[in-house]
């Protein structure tokens, strides 16, 4: 079995003791709210964004096919694709 693939966009560690600023506020609730870990969602819409959906198709997936609210998609979204831009 081979090793799986170091992910192109990486979750940050969330400090409990010190609230994220920006997107990456949404990301404690997103964990708990939809089940998955924010690595798998990041997967995703990486996987998207580079097979060249723009970031409202992005959102548009998470909110259709997830039930994810817009500020939780869009919050996963925005940190994608700004780790991708560095």
């Amino acid at each position: 079995m081979s090793a799986s693939p170091t992910p192109r966009v990486l979750a940050p560690e969330i400090d409990p003791d010190n609230k994220p600023k920006g997107p990456a506020s949404y990301f404690p609730s997103i964990e708990a709210k939809y089940g998955r870990g924010l690595q798998e969602w990041l997967d995703d819409v990486v996987s998207r964004l580079e097979g060249g959906a723009s970031h409202m198709e992005v959102v548009t997936w998470l909110k259709t096919e997830h039930g994810m609210g817009h500020g939780h998609a869009n919050a996963v979204v925005a940190y994608a694709k700004a780790a991708l831009a560095h």
